[in-house]
Parts: structure tokens; sequence; C-alpha cells
């Protein structure tokens, strides 16, 4: 029986001996920005640490809750979002909408140790910080969640609201 071809770009990463990070590990994730790809979302798009506007303190616990639970923004603005785990357990946090965050929390039920590293997700071990800095240029309301098995489910969900710069369009 002939063996199925190896798809080429695995093949190249096991070429090279690149290991893949798993999301939900107990290491801390890092962003390399050679290898995440900025890419507009609905919510908006990866910012450059130098047009920072804002930092926002996040904390994240085992009792399932953000606190903060909402954070308001402008238009525009690139944000810092530091993120400290009071907790035990590895928690994180992933901006979306809430349907992209459903499915996304279905999947990680699914598949556990599936691996993810983007601009908009931040995995932050127990007694540990970490951050996302992320540009919110859309207004609108948006959504960011915990989407370890359980904690979606448990209520670790919060909500951005991003207000209009004055003169834009609606």
């Amino acid at each position: 029986m002939k063996q199925p071809a190896l798809h080429p770009l695995l093949l190249a990463l096991m070429l090279l001996g690149a290991a893949p990070a798993f999301a939900h590990g107990d290491e801390t994730h890092k962003k390399t920005s050679s290898l995440v790809k900025m890419e507009q979302k609905e919510w908006g798009i990866g910012g450059d640490a130098k047009a920072v506007k804002r930092t926002i303190e996040v904390k994240m616990a085992d009792n399932m809750r953000f606190t903060p639970d909402r954070i308001e923004v402008k238009e525009g603005d690139t944000l810092r979002i530091r993120l400290s785990n009071t907790g035990q357990v590895l928690h994180e946090m992933v901006l979306g909408t809430a349907p992209v965050l459903a499915e996304h929390a279905a999947l990680m039920k699914r598949f556990p140790n599936m691996e993810h590293d983007e601009p908009y997700m931040a995995h932050v071990p127990a007694g540990k910080t970490g951050e996302i800095i992320w540009t919110f240029n859309r207004p609108g309301e948006f959504d960011f969640a915990c989407l370890i098995a359980g904690h979606f489910e448990a209520g670790m969900v919060g909500k951005i609201v991003v207000t209009p710069t004055a003169g834009a369009e609606k």
C-alpha cells in the first residue's frame, strides 16, 4: 500500500526542525512577530508597541472571571492589555466576536492541545503575566473570553466597547 505524501509545508517544517508550540501547555507563549501574521479582524488588528496609547490591567482568576470584565476604548487606539493570572490554573484571553469565540471554544473542547498563537490571544500560566497589544480600528461591541475547556462555559467572558472617533462614518 502506498503511503500518502507529506504536505510540502509540513515537510519543510520537519526538515527545519521546527517544534510546534501547544497553546495550553505549561509554557509561557511568546509572540514571535516574524511568525505571527498581523491580519485585519472584525474587532481590529495586532498593534505596534510603539503606538500604545493606554495600558489596561486585567486580572484572571480561578472564580472564572476577568477583572475588569468591560473595557472601553476609542476607535483607532492601540491598547496594551496586561494580564495577570492570580489563580492556580492556566487562563487565557482571546479577543473576538461572540460567534467566533463560541466556535473556537467548541473546537478547544474537541482538541484541547490545538496549536495556535495569534496576536489577539494570550495564554498565562498560574501566577504569571502576559499581554496583548491590539489596535481597535473598528467601532462596535466585541468580546473576550478564556477558551480553556470549561472556563468559557463557566462565564469567563468580557466585553470591549469601541466608540467611534468624532466625524467617523458609522
